[in-house]
């Protein structure tokens, strides 16, 4: 668990490593967010369902008789097999004219893909980093279209102090994928291990504009901006919106309060609790006598009229 008082005492060594919790990123290959001060081992992503068969497309329209108007409609090409990788981009018909083109998404992931995938994962977690290693590699060969085998290339490069080489690793991932939000945190958790700290805080700047819900991103901001930039404004910023993200109360509350505090900025004030309304009275109760003004003695009730002939 980090503090802002435990984690300014530690030597601002370029080789100190801040950990922290794993996050998913929306592609279908995530990876794993490091955080600020504890140390927890990594974990590998997990991997992706394969990609469900592509349907089958209608067969094309029949030409028309001789002497008609108009032209034949354009041939659609064959859709690709079962698990069969897609460029992004590419389109499986002719675009309706006037109409504006659909949003590529990311390629769907390859059956073979997966089984690979699911296996180096498992090498990984099992401590055999050599396998693993050479798992990661091989699938990022074969699919260089996805970012998460270079990202925990870059991970199990960082664990065993190959700093450089996990440097080189998550460049290419995103390299390959930009809009990797976690590809992009990564990079900067093993520039600020090398002492690259303004680097560090950009890979974790473009992290953010790849996913502005990406919570881990912010934290990281905030920790690398505060200890070793001495920027204590954007600190401030990160850490709070990572609190917005996330709801955490300890340590980060108590952070934000300390920032707030060099920067000469009141203390936040939390919300009062709602006073519960008081109960109703029962139907038919006599209805409570009118308060006597501040200061006012209350009247006493008159008395009863005497009855006649007593």
């Amino acid at each position: 668990m980090w503090s802002p008082s435990s984690s300014r005492r530690a030597p601002r060594a370029p080789g100190r490593h801040v950990a922290g919790r794993a996050a998913v990123p929306a592609l279908a290959l995530l990876s794993v967010l490091a955080g600020c001060a504890s140390k927890p081992q990594p974990q590998p992503v997990k991997a992706p369902p394969a990609a469900a068969p592509a349907p089958t497309p209608a067969p094309a329209p029949a030409s028309p008789p001789k002497g008609s108007a108009g032209t034949p409609a354009t041939a659609r090409p064959p859709a690709a097999g079962a698990g069969a990788t897609i460029p992004a981009g590419a389109t499986t018909g002719a675009a309706t004219a006037g109409a504006p083109a659909a949003p590529a998404g990311p390629p769907p992931v390859p059956a073979a893909a997966a089984s690979d995938f699911a296996r180096a994962v498992r090498y990984m977690r099992a401590g055999n980093a050599t396998e693993a290693e050479l798992g990661f590699k091989q699938i990022a060969l074969e699919y260089p279209q996805f970012a998460a085998p270079l990202v925990n290339l870059g991970i199990l490069y960082r664990k065993s102090n190959r700093l450089e080489e996990s440097e080189q690793s998550l460049k290419s991932a995103v390299g390959h994928e930009p809009a990797s939000a976690a590809a992009w945190s990564e990079l900067g958790v093993t520039q600020r291990m090398r002492g690259e700290f303004k680097d560090a805080a950009a890979s974790y700047e473009e992290a953010i504009k790849a996913d502005p819900q990406f919570a881990p991103a912010w934290r990281n901001l905030g920790v690398v901006s505060d200890l070793y930039l001495g920027d204590p404004g954007r600190a401030l910023t990160a850490l709070s919106r990572y609190q917005e993200l996330t709801g955490e109360e300890k340590p980060v509350s108590g952070w934000i309060a300390e920032l707030r505090q060099r920067l000469g900025l009141p203390p936040v004030k939390r919300p009062e609790a709602a006073q519960p309304a008081p109960p109703a009275a029962p139907e038919g109760a006599p209805a409570a006598a009118p308060a006597a003004p501040d200061g006012a003695a209350p009247k006493a009730p008159a008395s009863p009229p005497a009855s006649a002939g007593g």
